[in-house]
């Protein structure tokens, strides 16, 4: 009996050591182990600051700091990508990463699992409205005014702030099945709406997109963020903390601040031939010579350049796409794009009908060849991944895969909503749906309005 109580004490000592002390010796990871492995795994979250998937290439303000972080301690970079907030605490604490590279809320109950590091970032919730001289100063110029606002943290604060007020504010709640937070600050921007809500970090981006906008009204208390690890690192956080110690005023650092926060996103647009005396640009030869090899009528080629870069082959992108088609890095060399020509007219009209060739390929079951160009110009414009992913969120909720107006169109529209992205049927996550689709509107105007003018 003896014995086989020592058998049955010793057989349960090795499965808690292996349940609990396998756990515990994963979560004790710290720099030194993470340097003898090679890799620095980060966890994320999809955003439009921290991480997403832009024309096929991994941006993001959070990805490309984090990026920077791990080669100054000579490490390649993992990105763990989950749901929210809640799964990367629980995911840093299981082990399943070395750090959030997210900005992460401080509370007192995260204080007791986390050790906070980095850069920290102070955020606040704001009214989005456009700039001029009746835009509101004060909170309680709210009172009496609609404001558009998603169920959720937003609308909980804007309720709150209502009763601190005393009642008033016309709080107008949208669906976030039919128009995602990023869709309402666009119509605040249009004109369509008045006001709206966001984080500040948000409408610092999405000024960019639309300067007109002012975001200087604060309705929420200050809330501070930054990365963190798990307690038993103390090590990584102390040298994520002497990184951004001496590198927030690097080159690098305000290089990729400047991306996502400061730089015009639109190409600015203006006639360089008018199509009334029947050319539309100087590489009208080019999109003739090349538009044959996709089927398409050069026109639509031509409005396709214009809207990406105005004609302009020594225009970069804020994104780093480059060349009259504005070809990203890496497609600009799938393509065939010799390094150092990507300016070369020729080689990039060449390229960028290569890639929608392959886009044509993998949209073939859009057998409409007008639709299918839909598809086409939205992947060219956001990437592949993002309108297969629309393609089967239209599938998953009743609607048309291969229709693009009010059936595709919907869900990439809505791909910038957590509720839409993080979908079982997506794989590509966030998008900033609205630009993609307004590229596509935008180019098969401009290829209508050009088919009227000049004769092919």
């Amino acid at each position: 009996m003896k014995t086989c109580a020592a058998f049955c004490l010793c057989v349960m000592s090795c499965l808690l050591f292996a349940c609990g002390g396998g756990k515990e010796e994963k979560a004790s990871v710290d720099l030194p182990q993470i340097r003898e492995r090679g890799e620095l795994v980060a966890l994320t979250v999809n955003s439009s600051a921290s991480y997403f998937d832009y024309r096929g290439e991994p941006m993001g303000f959070q990805y490309e700091l984090v990026q920077q972080f791990a080669r100054s301690q000579g490490l390649r970079l993992a990105i763990k990508v989950v749901k929210d907030e809640q799964a990367l605490v629980d995911s840093l604490l299981a082990g399943a990463g070395d750090l959030i590279a997210y900005n992460l809320s401080h509370t007192i109950g995260r204080k007791d699992e986390l050790l906070y590091c980095g850069e920290e970032d102070i955020t606040c919730q704001v009214i989005v409205q456009r700039r001029g001289e009746d835009a509101l100063k004060n909170v309680t110029q709210l009172i009496g005014k609609e404001v558009y606002v998603n169920p959720g943290k937003y609308l909980d604060r804007l309720k709150n702030l209502n009763e601190e007020l005393g009642g008033g504010i016309r709080l107008k709640v949208m669906s976030v099945d039919s128009v995602s937070s990023e869709d309402l600050i666009a119509r605040v921007a249009d004109g369509e709406i008045d006001y709206t809500v966001a984080t500040d970090e948000m409408g610092r981006i999405t000024k960019t997109y639309h300067p007109n906008l002012d975001i200087s009204l604060q309705i929420s208390f200050d809330q501070r963020a930054s990365w963190a690890v798990r307690k038993s690192s103390p090590l990584l956080a102390e040298a994520a903390d002497r990184w951004h110690k001496e590198n927030i005023n690097s080159e690098e650092f305000k290089v990729s601040a400047r991306r996502y926060f400061e730089l015009n996103k639109r190409v600015a647009h203006g006639s360089i031939l008018s199509a009334e005396n029947g050319r539309i640009s100087y590489y009208d030869d080019l999109f003739r010579k090349y538009s044959a090899e996709i089927g398409w009528d050069w026109r639509l080629l031509a409005a396709l350049v214009y809207t990406e870069s105005n004609f302009n082959p020594d225009v970069v992108s804020w994104a780093g796409a480059k060349g009259l088609m504005q070809l990203m890095p890496v497609t600009a060399r799938a393509m065939g794009i010799p390094p150092g020509k990507e300016s070369d007219p020729e080689e990039s009209i060449k390229a960028g009908v290569k890639y929608i060739a392959a886009l044509q390929k993998m949209f073939k079951e859009v057998a409409d060849k007008e639709e299918q160009g839909k598809f086409v110009l939205a992947a060219y414009n956001a990437g592949a991944g993002h309108v297969l992913d629309a393609m089967a969120l239209a599938k998953k909720y009743g609607r048309n895969p291969h229709l693009w107006e009010h059936h595709v169109a919907h869900y990439l529209l809505l791909k910038s909503s957590e509720k839409y992205y993080q979908d079982s049927v997506c794989r590509n996550g966030y998008l900033r749906g609205t630009e993609t689709y307004n590229f596509v509107k935008d180019v098969m105007e401009r290829a209508s309005v050009y088919k009227k003018k000049i004769k092919s």
